[in-house]
């Protein structure tokens, strides 16, 4: 893996046991292990969750996923189409792809590929969307 191969940060349905983990992630991925995002919230979206970056000490749960040997540039393509994610800064984007610290449970940092709530889907969850308390959107039902 090159320096420009980042792992990625899932924390919705590319999760384990999640809807779209199996259609996406199955066969591409070398490790998937713990880790969280901090400095994020979470919300609901329609069937599926927005990370969107926060001031505060909130966090979201997820997976740090680091793609196959051969398989990462058909990885990154396939999850910038699920995602939205056309470009930086693109006015169709659903979600921005952007490099971030995330933890792993022993605290170790580790730079991922993250994909968060573009800037407009970002106002609109601020002013009226539905937080998922805790950040996990796994553990979404029992909260």
């Amino acid at each position: 893996m090159s320096a420009h191969e980042l792992p990625f940060f899932v924390y919705g349905t590319l999760r384990p046991g999640e809807c779209n983990h199996d259609l996406f992630l199955h066969g591409r991925t070398a490790t998937e292990e713990p880790a969280v995002l901090a400095g994020a919230v979470l919300y609901e979206g329609p069937g599926y969750p927005y990370a969107v970056l926060d001031a505060g000490d909130g966090t979201v749960a997820g997976e740090l996923v680091t793609a196959a040997p051969g398989e990462y540039r058909e990885l990154l393509s396939v999850l910038d189409h699920l995602e939205e994610y056309t470009a930086p800064g693109h006015p169709r984007n659903l979600y921005e792809r952007l490099a971030r610290d995330v933890l792993r449970p022993d605290g170790t940092a580790v730079r991922a590929w993250v994909y968060v709530a573009a800037p407009g889907v970002a106002g609109e969850l601020r002013a009226q969307g539905t937080l998922i308390r805790g950040g996990d959107w796994c553990g979404r039902l029992s909260s």
